[in-house]
C-alpha cells in the first residue's frame, strides 16, 4: 500500500510524496507569453508547499499551438530563461518542478474564459489566427474549420515539442508532460471524432496514434535519461464513436515503450457539445483500469477535494500519484495541515497545532 507522504519515484527523480498539482491555465502570460512574475511566482511558490510534483500550465510549443493569447509559451529562450524563475520557486518549496507543453490544435485561437467574450473563438480582426488540426473539423458550432496538417507541418511540431523539452530542462524543470487530453492537438489526432484522414496519420488506430507516439519518442530523446516524462491522456471521449478506454489500454503499453514513465489520466474535451458524469474521485476509475490493466504507473485527477480521498485511491490501488487541482486553488495549505514538516519552519508551529486539533484533515502522522 502506497501512503500519501511516501515518496515516488520516476526514473532518478523522487517526488517526496504521492501528491501532485495538475497543470491548470491560468491565463496570465505577460506579453511575449511569458510567465508574469507577479502572478506566476506567488501563485506557484505558494502551491508548490507539501507537494510531491508540480505541474506547471499548459505551455504552448508554437506562437499556432496557444489556446488563446494569455498562454505561456516555450518556444524561444526569452521564455525559457523567464520559466527558470517559476521552476525556481517551486523547486525551493520542496516539489518537483514539471512543466506540460502542449498544442490547442483547433482549441486555438479563442479567447480565455471570462469577460465579455469568454471562452469565444478569436477572428482575425480580434487577432485570432489559423488553427491546425488532422482534418478540418471544427472543434464546435461558431468556430472556424482548422487547416488539415500537413506531413512536413505534423514533423515540424514533433520537432517543436522536442525542442520545448529541451527548454524545459535547461530551464531548471525536472519532469515534462505532454498534454494529449482535452481535444488539444495529440488528443484530436487519436480521436475518430476530429481526425478522417486517410494517409498514415489517420484510418485505423495505428495511423490515428502514430503522432503521438512519435511525439513521445522526440521528446524522449530530448530529455535527459534521469528525467521522467508523463502524458496527460483522454482516456475516453464521451462522443459516439469516439477514443475509447479500450483504445487507451492498448495505447499505454505503446507510450511506456516510447519512453513514458507515468499516464495522468483524464477523459473528454474533444468536442462541444459534451455531456460527462461528475461526482467526487469521478475520474479515478481511468487511472486505476489503466494501472490495473497495464502495469503502468498512473496519476488521478478529478474532484479530488480531500486528503482522505487522496489516501483512499492509493490504499486501493488505483493510482501511484494524486493530483489535486481546484481545491489546491482556494486551499494551498492542505498538504501541510495533515504534515506540517513539509511548510517552511515560519509556518509549522501554526500548522501542527491546527493539525493537533484535526481541522478535519489527517493527523501528520498519515
Amino acid at each position: 500500500m502506497n501512503g500519501l507522504f511516501t515518496p515516488l519515484r520516476l526514473r532518478d527523480v523522487e517526488l517526496r510524496n504521492r501528491l501532485g498539482l495538475p497543470a491548470m491555465s491560468t491565463y496570465q502570460a505577460a506579453p511575449g507569453n511569458l510567465p508574469d512574475p507577479r502572478w506566476h511566482l506567488p501563485h506557484y511558490q505558494t502551491r508548490s508547499v507539501g507537494m510531491g510534483l508540480v505541474v506547471v500550465e499548459a505551455t504552448a510549443v508554437a506562437p499556432e499551438g496557444l489556446a488563446t493569447p494569455d498562454d505561456l509559451g516555450l518556444w524561444n529562450e526569452d521564455q525559457a530563461a523567464a520559466l527558470a524563475e517559476v521552476a525556481e520557486v517551486i523547486a525551493a518549496q520542496g516539489a518537483v518542478p514539471a512543466l506540460q507543453l502542449s498544442h490547442a490544435g483547433r482549441k486555438a485561437s479563442r479567447s480565455r474564459p471570462w469577460g465579455a467574450r469568454a471562452d469565444a473563438p478569436l477572428t482575425e480582426t480580434d487577432g485570432g489566427w489559423t488553427c491546425r488540426a488532422p482534418s478540418a473539423l471544427a472543434f464546435a458550432d461558431g468556430y472556424r474549420d482548422p487547416a488539415p496538417m500537413t506531413r512536413q507541418q505534423i514533423e515540424e511540431t514533433t520537432g517543436q515539442f522536442a525542442q520545448a523539452a529541451a527548454r524545459a530542462v535547461t530551464a531548471g524543470f525536472r519532469a515534462v508532460e505532454l498534454h494529449a487530453g482535452h481535444g488539444r492537438l495529440l488528443h484530436s489526432f487519436l480521436s475518430p471524432i476530429a481526425n478522417r484522414r486517410e494517409d498514415t496519420y489517420g484510418g485505423g488506430f495505428t495511423g490515428r496514434t502514430r503522432m503521438l507516439r512519435q511525439t513521445v519518442r522526440a521528446v524522449r530523446t530530448a530529455l535527459p535519461d534521469a528525467l521522467p516524462l508523463l502524458v496527460r491522456l483522454s482516456c475516453r471521449d464521451f462522443q459516439p464513436g469516439g477514443w475509447s478506454l479500450e483504445d487507451t489500454l492498448r495505447l499505454v503499453p505503446l507510450l511506456a515503450t516510447d519512453g513514458a514513465d507515468l499516464i495522468d489520466c483524464t477523459s473528454g474535451g474533444i468536442a462541444r457539445p459534451e455531456t460527462r458524469p461528475t461526482g467526487p474521485c469521478w475520474q479515478a476509475r481511468y487511472a486505476a483500469a489503466v494501472r490495473r490493466r497495464t502495469g503502468i504507473p498512473t496519476a488521478a485527477v478529478g474532484k479530488i477535494t480531500t486528503l482522505y480521498q487522496a489516501r483512499s485511491l492509493l490504499a486501493d490501488g488505483a493510482c501511484d500519484l494524486v493530483l489535486i487541482g481546484r481545491q489546491l486553488l482556494i486551499d494551498p495549505m492542505l498538504p501541510a495541515r495533515s504534515a506540517p514538516g513539509l511548510a517552511p519552519a515560519p509556518y509549522q508551529r501554526a500548522l501542527a497545532t491546527a493539525a493537533a486539533r484535526g481541522d478535519g484533515h489527517l493527523p501528520p502522522e498519515l
